[in-house]
């Protein structure tokens, strides 16, 4: 009821569905591996293929390089702890692995990439996929776990979904319970270190998360429009996922997601494409969180590691973004608009603020931007500074009161930040 209609969507959405004796084969046929790696191999090579060392010469990355790069992403240091091996896989994906190479007798650096980011042309340098009943060896034992379905961008299972029954006593919090099971020391910590979503379905009922987040932090999504709920916007958006919705698979689609332990229900899915079928609170969550255009934004801008916690945005940041960029492009005689984003207590404004920063830092419109971050925490003023490296921006942290004020006559465009106090 819950894992069939995810399927359907996410192939309409762009996934390719693979059986889970296919993903076993792509493993290796081996449990203990949670990558994909003839999918990866492939794409490493086409992400990377090209890379301009010099104006006059073009050059291809390694096969040697290629093999690294995965050897890289598998040997995650998950003896420091898990989420310090998932802070490591999350940069590995979003900046890449430096490797040196010799191009025509000099030695030089170049920067492998595991995704192409490049909002241009990721929907075709990336390849999708879905699976289900993605069974992988526990760390401490024979015995295996298997979250229902795994999405992967290149190989990389990066969201693990749950999946419940509607008529279960509280499938969402079971759904809950079964990520947080998995995710123990003794479970399949080697899968989950590199999801950034985690998704709990149940037909009418869905929440997200992200690793280690206990089920008091799953959130709630709503998806957010500029005149409210009556507007086109929300309009076009309701009858875009109603269309998606009954789109039919195509008859290759069908064969292959039916054949084996689904076959008996073929019948009943078959019936329901010859009427309009309603969307479900579950496929809200799924088209606005893992369609692929906005699973890599959520993956690249909206998720932070703060004081030894992972965080994913919640929907008001997202959108509190999302509102605040247009303003900031907007040249009025000159001058850009100002603005306060009003946040209640609790709303998480601290990383509204460091989102905010990061979204500005890499619009490449905006040149040289003067941005200064003022925090009530010196945990977090420490740890804007992991933020902005994949921004390609240098931080400078002003520790007294007059080094602020350095800083802020500087011309340097290096990301200021400070706490409260320095201000008195």
């Amino acid at each position: 009821i819950s894992q069939i209609p995810a399927l359907q969507l996410l192939q309409k959405l762009g996934y390719i569905y693979l059986t889970p004796a296919e993903a076993e084969k792509l493993r290796g046929g081996k449990t203990s591996n949670v990558l994909l790696e003839e999918i990866l191999r492939k794409q490493l090579k086409v992400i990377n293929s090209e890379k301009r060392i010099s104006s006059t010469k073009t050059t291809y990355i390694s096969d040697a390089n290629i093999e690294n790069g995965i050897r890289s992403l598998k040997e995650l240091p998950m003896n420091e702890g898990y989420i310090v091996a998932c802070e490591t896989a999350y940069n590995l994906m979003t900046l890449g692995k430096a490797f040196e190479q010799t191009f025509d007798g000099d030695r030089k650096s170049i920067t492998l990439q595991y995704i192409d980011w490049n909002p241009e042309t990721f929907l075709t340098n990336n390849v999708f996929h879905v699976t289900e009943e993605y069974s992988v060896v526990r760390s401490t034992s024979k015995e295996h776990y298997r979250p229902d379905l795994v999405l992967f961008i290149n190989g990389i299972p990066i969201c693990v979904i749950e999946c419940k029954r509607p008529d279960m006593k509280e499938p969402l919090s079971q759904a809950i319970s079964q990520h947080l099971r998995n995710q123990q020391e003794d479970g399949i910590r080697s899968l989950y270190a590199y999801s950034q979503l985690l998704l709990s379905l149940a037909t009418q009922e869905a929440a997200y998360a992200t690793n280690a987040t206990p089920e008091k932090f799953w959130a709630k999504w709503e998806e957010k429009f500029e005149n409210g709920e009556e507007s086109e916007e929300a309009k076009k958006y309701r009858e875009e996922l109603q269309h998606i919705k009954n789109i039919p698979l195509t008859p290759e689609q069908k064969d292959k997601l039916f054949a084996d332990r689904f076959k008996y229900v073929r019948k009943y899915f078959d019936e329901l494409d010859k009427e309009t079928v309603l969307v479900t609170v579950q496929d809200e969550y799924i088209y606005s969180l893992c369609r692929p255009e906005r699973l890599i934004d959520i993956f690249f801008n909206f998720i932070l590691f703060d004081n030894g916690e992972k965080k994913i945005a919640r929907y008001q940041q997202f959108f509190a973004i999302k509102k605040t960029m247009p303003r900031i492009l907007q040249i009025e005689n000159g001058k850009r608009r100002g603005g306060v984003i009003w946040h209640t207590q609790g709303s998480g404004k601290s990383l509204t603020m460091v989102m905010l920063a990061q979204a500005i830092a890499m619009e490449k419109s905006i040149r040289n931007p003067k941005i200064v971050l003022v925090t009530d925490r010196t945990d977090l003023d420490s740890q804007i500074t992991n933020t902005f490296r994949k921004c390609g921006m240098f931080v400078e942290n002003a520790s007294t009161g007059q080094r602020l004020v350095d800083l802020l006559e500087s011309k340097s465009d290096a990301v200021v930040t400070t706490i409260i106090n320095k201000f008195v």
